[in-house]
């Protein structure tokens, strides 16, 4: 058995922002590895944000920013719980941050839900017309590994963090679900960039 100290458990703590009591058990259960603790704390989480999914999110904000060079501005509106969650400095923080990612990553759509048919289906057409000659089971793992790194791209849920692209939009809330105990949902936003 690993000896867990109080440093490990405060440096997984500072790592995943998931609170002391489930970092400790995370690192009982994984025998003081660091990594797999982690993991375990995100399937954690997702399976917490899974429960509090179904939980209305009826209060929030509404975050906005502007770049520096004023060219570029983001309005978002975030969705939580409760009014306790909202006026909280945290929340406000996450929700400035992802103003900030909106404004780097440009997405065009919230989700892959957004995304209209026929423009999935072109891109699934250019990928095929790229792999002529290949077996048709290979041609649709193919389609849909490019349709899934397409949907990274212009999709704000499915994109890699610009400040951590380890971790996406999604895992984001996820871990902000954890951290606030309630249901947060991006409900929208706009992106404005002058001349267009």
């Amino acid at each position: 058995m690993a000896n867990i100290t109080a440093q490990i458990v405060n440096d997984l703590r500072s790592r995943t922002g998931a609170g002391l009591m489930d970092c400790k058990r995370a690192l009982v259960e994984s025998d003081g590895d660091m990594d797999a603790a982690a993991e375990i704390l995100r399937k954690k989480g997702i399976a917490t944000r899974d429960k509090k999914a179904g939980r209305a999110a009826k209060e929030g904000l509404v975050s906005s920013y502007i770049h520096s060079n004023g060219k570029v501005g983001v309005i978002l509106e975030i969705n939580c719980e409760s009014d306790f969650v909202a006026k909280n400095d945290l929340f406000k923080d996450f929700a400035h941050k992802i103003c900030m990612h909106i404004a780097a990553a440009a997405p065009r759509f919230l989700s892959s839900a957004e995304v209209p048919a026929e423009e999935v289906e072109k891109e699934a057409e250019i990928v095929k017309a790229q792999c002529v000659g290949k077996p048709e089971q290979a041609i649709a793992k193919i389609v849909e590994g490019k349709l899934k790194k397409f949907y990274s791209e212009v999709c704000l849920l499915d994109q890699p963090f610009v400040m951590d692209d380890k971790k996406s939009i999604n895992d984001l809330i996820t871990e902000q679900i954890t951290k606030t105990g309630e249901n947060i949902v991006i409900r929208r936003f706009v992106r404005y960039v002058v001349g267009e």
